[in-house]
């Protein structure tokens, strides 16, 4: 029955997409309703979180040319207006501008131009940490998943989006040819009690106030291999544009090398330090985009492995992925390599216990274990005290269809949890039971992503999109917005908030950024789960192997001598 009931969600859906759809960008007005009962039904999905929800886009990048396509399933119609570039003349997002164009250019700042790259969040910090994991994801999933964004019109579009972030970092670090001698971490600040990006409630548009520029020098391991890992993945999708891919391997292989030797400054000894499992996430993007075995053996090690936490499958957020924890993607892109290319020994080893331990998590997805919990709804709760939980829900429903596209491309029908065995089907039900949870079909009936459905949050924590459209508030005026409990006049189509609670409840309230902030990295995680639960073209089996040489490997030690 429940099955049963998943059909018609859909069917329902789509047959309203099929009327309302319209290929043409749309013009926004502010959004007004009658005692809160009524809205517009908007299953366009809106022009984009990925950009419009951070967007600071300083420059512009030409957008392609949308072509007619016919209603897709509700997945990809989702994601057709769920990515996007920058702002240009014809942008339907009429109420943001550019923005932050003097970001690097004070006394003593790092670099003459650092007006690229993305907000990370509803204010206008651009941190580059983050920033870096939503640029992987999304490299990863266009990687996997080419086919399916050329068929839904977006494929040069979100390659725009990642060259928008992977230009911006190629901007934040000096080096030489072998070296980094320092790099960007962040600009702006927050909660220093005086005008920042915290304290401040102003469209980016007017910010007036010194933006400072967070430098890094020694101990930046952990942010240096997740920009090594955004560069790489990148180079992969930029593989037929050679320059540039190999522009960005360059700085990937410089900033990987600029992580290991930071790593001497560090607690390298210890195994609960947090960077090792971004080692092992940059270290297994740049052996597919070089094809480079030294790299590989380093991140099939089994020291690294442990002290990335590979082992460690009873800890309470084992499982759990994002940017602050990329383990299980590390894994997760390593069994990838033993189940589609099998290089065998001297990796076998290592690469079948990270097949095993992800296994292990897919099965700790299921509802028939407790290794999670969910609400009454059907919403995993995957972290205990994360702010943002929806953005792990997203990021575990992509991983999930991805593993189960994976074992269908090597003909394996499912997998065994314990004694018992499950199919594919089994993860690809999990996939699309929380992605459906978050378009809407739970206890409040509410889409989670806003323009998308008959009802969705109206009081995102957004400063751009609080206040009207070139209203020019000073720090403190935009204070009346932000507490203001009115609509936001600008609505954020596209975007993912924050958070529901573990009871099923949600606070549409602006202040509540626990609840309705909406972020870059959520939506990363969003539009990845989409494309993967799409139609429209099928998982790219072989295109991350392109750098790869084949294997020869050396044969295995022979058996000791036999001894009666």
């Amino acid at each position: 029955m429940e099955d049963e009931e998943a059909i018609l969600f859909d069917s329902e859906a789509f047959e309203r997409m099929k009327k309302e759809w319209v290929l043409r960008p749309t013009t926004q007005s502010p959004r007004r309703r009658c005692c809160g009962l009524k809205k517009r039904v908007l299953w366009t999905l809106g022009v984009v979180s990925i950009v419009i929800l951070t967007a600071v886009l300083a420059k512009k990048l030409p957008r392609h040319e949308k072509q007619p396509q016919p209603p897709q399933e509700p997945y990809i119609n989702a994601l057709r207006r769920d990515v996007t570039g920058a702002l240009p003349k014809d942008n339907n997002v009429t109420w943001r501008g550019m923005s932050c164009m003097q970001d690097g250019t004070g006394p003593a700042n790092f670099h003459a131009n650092l007006s690229g790259g993305y907000f990370d969040g509803g204010d206008a910090v651009k941190s580059n940490f983050p920033t870096s994991f939503a640029m992987t994801l999304i490299s990863w999933s266009v990687i996997e998943y080419g086919s399916k964004y050329q068929s839904a019109g977006e494929l040069t579009h979100v390659q725009g989006v990642i060259k928008w972030g992977t230009d911006y970092f190629l901007n934040s670090f000096y080096s030489n040819d072998t070296t980094i001698s320092q790099m960007v971490s962040q600009i702006g600040s927050r909660g220093s009690g005086v005008p920042d990006d915290d304290y401040c409630w102003m469209r980016p548009e007017d910010i007036d106030y010194p933006r400072p520029v967070g430098l890094c020098f020694t101990k930046c391991s952990k942010l240096a291999a997740e920009m090594s890992a955004a560069l790489a993945s990148a180079s992969i999708v930029f593989k037929d544009d050679r320059d540039y891919s190999k522009k960005l391997i360059h700085g990937a292989m410089i900033l990987y090398n600029f992580a290991e030797s930071s790593i001497s400054g560090e607690d390298s000894n210890s195994r609960s330090s947090t960077y090792w499992d971004e080692m092992l996430w940059g270290g297994a993007w740049l052996y597919y985009a070089t094809g480079d075995a030294d790299y590989l053996e380093r991140v099939t090690s089994h020291d690294l492995a442990e002290r990335a936490g590979a082992f460690s499958s009873s800890d309470a957020d084992y499982g759990v992925f994002g940017w602050e924890s990329k383990l299980l993607g590390a894994q997760l892109l390593l069994t990838r390599l033993r189940i589609l290319l099998g290089p065998g020994y001297p990796y076998e080893g290592m690469l079948r216990e990270f097949h095993n331990q992800t296994g292990v998590v897919m099965c700790s997805y299921l509802p028939n274990f407790r290794k999670f919990r969910r609400s009454k709804g059907g919403l995993i709760r995957l972290s205990q005290g994360h702010l943002q939980p929806l953005q792990d829900v997203a990021n575990a429903a992509f991983l999930a269809a991805l593993y189960s596209d994976y074992l269908e491309a090597s003909s394996t029908p499912g997998w065994y949890c314990g004694p018992s065995f499950y199919t594919l089907k089994n993860l690809r039900d999990f996939s699309k039971s929380q992605m459906d949870y978050i378009l809407g079909r739970n206890p409040r009936n509410l889409s989670y992503v806003v323009g998308f459905g008959e009802r969705y949050p109206s009081q995102v924590h957004h400063r751009g999109a609080s206040i009207p459209a070139h209203k020019k508030e000073s720090c403190k005026g935009g204070w009346r917005w932000k507490d203001s409990n009115m609509d936001n006049p600008n609505i954020i189509q596209g975007a993912l908030v924050a958070a529901t609670d573990k009871y099923d409840g949600f606070q549409d309230v602006r202040t509540s950024s626990n609840y309705t902030e909406p972020t870059l990295v959520g939506n990363a995680g969003l539009v990845a789960a989409l494309v993967a639960l799409g139609g429209g073209g099928t998982l790219d089996k072989n295109g991350i192997f392109s750098a790869v040489q084949s294997f020869s490997p050396p044969s295995p030690p022979p058996p000791a001598p036999w001894t009666p």
